[in-house]
């Protein structure tokens, strides 16, 4: 399963390096990882999506803790989360498929962020699943390069849990 930590740390040097170090000790992959500015001067924020159990996060988490500059660890995998992932995404657009190509990025709220003769440049923000489906769409066109910031993600302070009230309103349209 895949568990998503949410990771403040004192804005120091070498922090990042010595948290990736302890994974890379440990054989865990961070599959996402986004770090930016907190809400506090001098601290940073950093989201992992990282791979394992509940036992092996448990023991990730407390290995965290040992390190000097970590403030808080938070698994907010099975928490209310307002969740986003920034990716831009060059995909071949010929004039005989560019239409289709924009049609697709407006059901997505993509923005085209350039143009040239035979590709468009699309900027996508979502929670992951969104980033997800329109990758799978877009294939077909082809590809060209792809860049994804990582998921990044807050604790909803209103405890809707969003993929839930999602599942109730599916299950009566069926």
């Amino acid at each position: 399963m895949k568990h998503t930590l949410s990771v403040l740390v004192e804005d120091e040097a070498g922090v990042l390096t010595r948290i990736a170090g302890l994974f890379a000790r440990r054989g865990f992959n961070i599959e996402s990882l986004a770090v930016g500015q907190a809400e506090q001067n001098g601290v940073s924020r950093i989201t992992m999506v990282v791979p394992g159990d509940d036992r092996v996060i448990e023991q990730l988490t407390k290995q965290l803790y040992k390190l000097v500059h970590v403030l808080k660890v938070q698994d907010i995998t099975e928490v209310p989360c307002v969740e986003r992932e920034l990716m831009l995404i060059k995909v071949s657009a010929t004039s005989s498929n560019r239409s289709e190509v924009i049609e697709i990025a407006q059901i997505f709220r993509a923005r085209v962020v350039d143009v040239a003769e035979d590709s468009l440049t699309l900027e996508v923000v979502g929670d992951p699943g969104k980033i997800v489906a329109i990758v799978q769409l877009l294939q077909k066109f082809g590809l060209r390069e792809v860049a994804r910031t990582g998921k990044i993600a807050l604790v909803r302070e209103s405890g809707v849990n969003t993929e839930y009230l999602k599942s109730q309103v599916e299950a009566k349209v069926s």
